[in-house]
């Protein structure tokens, strides 16, 4: 059972993308019309996260606080200077489960699927496996 491969270009140190289109593009590919889809972020210096898609400036706090709590400046012993992304990474989280119902994936109204970005500008992947329930 293949899954599918994204390829994501992310232009800033930190963002958040939408990549529910890729998802959704994913559950379809695969014909499951019930089961589940395991997104999954190969990178440890960027995560996943479902989050409002309504308002722009909810990822613009989440990113914000995010670098309140783990500044890019703060004392780490990494000398590869990003160690607050992968900080970041594990706070949010490499992978998310997403139920499938009906052919689609189940995401409430003003949810979305987000590539966390800390790290970047990178060539990011974004895999997806679609699992028959």
């Amino acid at each position: 059972m293949p899954g599918d491969t994204f390829d994501i270009r992310t232009t800033t140190r930190s963002e958040l993308i939408d990549v529910t289109p890729l998802v959704r593009a994913a559950v379809r590919k695969s014909g499951v019309q019930n089961g589940i889809a395991c997104v999954f972020c190969p990178h440890t210096t960027a995560g996943l996260t479902i989050q409002e898609n309504s308002d722009p400036r909810v990822r613009t706090d989440l990113s914000e606080h995010l670098a309140k709590l783990v500044p890019h400046d703060g004392p780490y012993i990494n000398a590869d200077n990003n160690s607050d992304a992968h900080i970041k990474s594990s706070m949010v989280g490499a992978s998310l489960t997403i139920v499938i119902e009906g052919g689609k994936p189940v995401l409430g109204t003003w949810q979305a699927v987000y590539f966390c970005e800390f790290d970047g500008p990178r060539n990011r992947l974004l895999k997806v496996m679609v699992v028959p329930g």
